[in-house]
C-alpha cells in the first residue's frame, strides 16, 4: 500500500537515480533563449531574471547537490546558513567569470559539481568520520563547491557572447533569477522532505537516497570527463 510518505520517498529516490542523465542538460540552453541571449542589446531585466529562474531551476546538478546539503538540516536556521554560503559562492565566480572573462572548461567544471554531488552524498553517509576518522568543514566545502557551480552558470553564459551594452545590469537580473528558482526548487524540497521526515521511510530510505546521489555524481564526472578527453 502506497502511502504519501512512501510516494515522496519515491520521488526523492528517482530524481537521484535519474539525475545523472539530466544533469547532461543541467547547462544546456534552449534554441530561443539562445537566440534571445545573442540578439538582445541592452537592458533586459525581466527576460534575464526569467532565463536565470528557469536555468536554476532545471539545473539538476544544482538541486541535487542542494538536496544534498539539506537532507540532514532540521533547523530553519541551518538551511538558510548553508545556502546562503551556496549562494554567495555562486553569486561571486558568475559575475566575476563572465565581467572579466576567466574561461574555464565546461566538460571539466561540470565534472567537479558532479563531484560536488559525490562530496555531499559520501559526507551524510558518515564516510569521512568512517573511513578517515575526520570530518572536514562542512561550510567551508559548501561555499567552495558554490564557486564552481557559479563557474558552470558563467562558462554557459559566455559561450554565447552575449553583447556587452547593458552586461552588468542583464547579469545582475540574471543571478536575481537564479536565486528565484533556487528558493523556489528549495522550498518544494524541503516541504517534501519536512514531511517525509515524520515517517519511519526516511531513515530507512536515508542510506539509500544518499547512495543514489553519489551514484549519479558519479556518472555525471565520468560522463563529463569522456566529454572532455574526446574533445582535446
Amino acid at each position: 500500500m502506497f502511502t504519501k510518505s512512501n510516494v515522496i520517498s519515491r520521488v526523492l529516490l528517482l530524481l537521484c537515480f535519474c539525475g545523472f542523465s539530466a544533469t547532461l542538460m543541467a547547462h544546456g540552453v534552449d534554441e530561443s533563449t539562445k537566440g534571445f541571449l545573442q540578439a538582445n542589446q541592452g537592458v533586459s531585466i525581466i527576460p534575464y531574471m526569467y532565463i536565470g529562474a528557469k536555468h536554476m531551476v532545471t539545473g539538476y546538478d544544482h538541486i541535487l547537490f542542494l538536496i544534498g546539503v539539506i537532507f540532514f538540516l532540521y533547523r530553519l536556521k541551518e538551511v538558510m546558513l548553508y545556502v546562503t554560503l551556496f549562494t554567495i559562492g555562486h553569486s561571486l565566480t558568475l559575475m566575476f567569470g563572465v565581467l572579466y572573462d576567466m574561461g574555464v572548461n565546461a566538460y571539466l567544471i561540470d565534472a567537479i559539481i558532479g563531484f560536488s554531488i559525490i562530496y555531499k552524498g559520501f559526507d551524510n553517509l558518515g564516510g569521512f568520520k568512517r573511513v578517515l576518522g575526520y570530518q572536514p568543514n562542512t561550510k567551508i566545502a559548501v561555499m567552495i563547491f558554490g564557486l564552481f557551480h557559479g563557474f558552470g552558470l558563467a562558462t554557459k553564459i559566455q559561450e554565447f557572447e552575449i553583447p556587452q551594452d547593458g552586461l552588468i545590469e542583464n547579469l545582475i537580473a540574471f543571478n536575481v533569477g537564479v536565486e528565484l528558482g533556487q528558493l523556489s526548487a528549495l522550498i518544494l524540497v524541503l516541504l517534501a522532505l519536512s514531511y517525509w521526515r515524520r515517517h519511519p521511510s526516511f531513515l530507512r530510505f536515508s542510506t539509500a537516497t544518499n547512495a543514489l546521489l553519489m551514484s549519479s555524481g558519479v556518472m555525471l564526472v565520468g560522463l563529463q570527463l569522456t566529454g572532455y578527453f574526446t574533445t582535446i
